[in-house]
């Protein structure tokens, strides 16, 4: 069971990379219809409270990336700091029971799985917008939507799944990486 929270808090924060409250509130749906339970402490992310908070932020969120200007200024200031914030959150919010060193060196790698991935769809807005003066972010912001609903569902409902596509996804950019600098 150990073994299920990790995945499923590692893949909740790698979907706050791509959009950070679009996993929060899948988080808190599941746990308020009761098919997640999250860690003893947490049992709030299933209130209607957090519920509504979560709901009214990720259409927030979601029609700000939508705004030109505003998708590219959000990925350089804000998401930046709120993607590792909301992955520390998710990550602690499934890991139960086990020994301090373990748990805080997961909730921090879970932080920097949401950084590197958050990181990794503001190069692509940047060069959506350098290619296309914009016109092409929509479609990114899309894609990134899809992307962090998508892998929130499935780490609650499939962990497995979910990292198995968060590795493809790594994958992918390490090659995408490596194809840019060879030509």
């Amino acid at each position: 069971m150990e073994i299920l929270s990790i995945l499923t808090g590692i893949g909740l924060s790698a979907a706050a990379g791509f959009r950070v409250f679009v996993p929060m509130l899948i988080m808190s749906l599941a746990a308020y219809n009761g098919y997640y339970k999250p860690a003893p402490g947490f049992e709030w992310l299933g209130s209607e409270v957090a519920l509504v908070c979560f709901g009214a932020a990720t259409v927030t969120e979601i029609a700000a990336y939508y705004i030109p200007w505003l998708d590219n200024f959000l990925d350089v200031t804000v998401a930046p700091v709120l993607a590792p914030a909301a992955g520390f959150l998710l990550a602690s919010s499934c890991l139960g029971q086990m020994p301090p060193a373990i748990k805080w060196s997961l909730i921090i790698m879970a932080g920097g799985v949401a950084f590197g991935v958050q990181a990794a769809t503001t190069s692509a807005r940047a060069v959506s917008t350098a290619a296309t003066g914009g016109l092409a972010n929509p479609i990114v912001a899309t894609s990134e939507l899809a992307g962090s609903a998508a892998l929130s569902f499935s780490a609650i409902m499939m962990p497995f799944i979910s990292i198995i596509a968060l590795t493809f996804f790594i994958g992918f950019l390490i090659y995408k990486k490596s194809k840019r600098k060879t030509i």
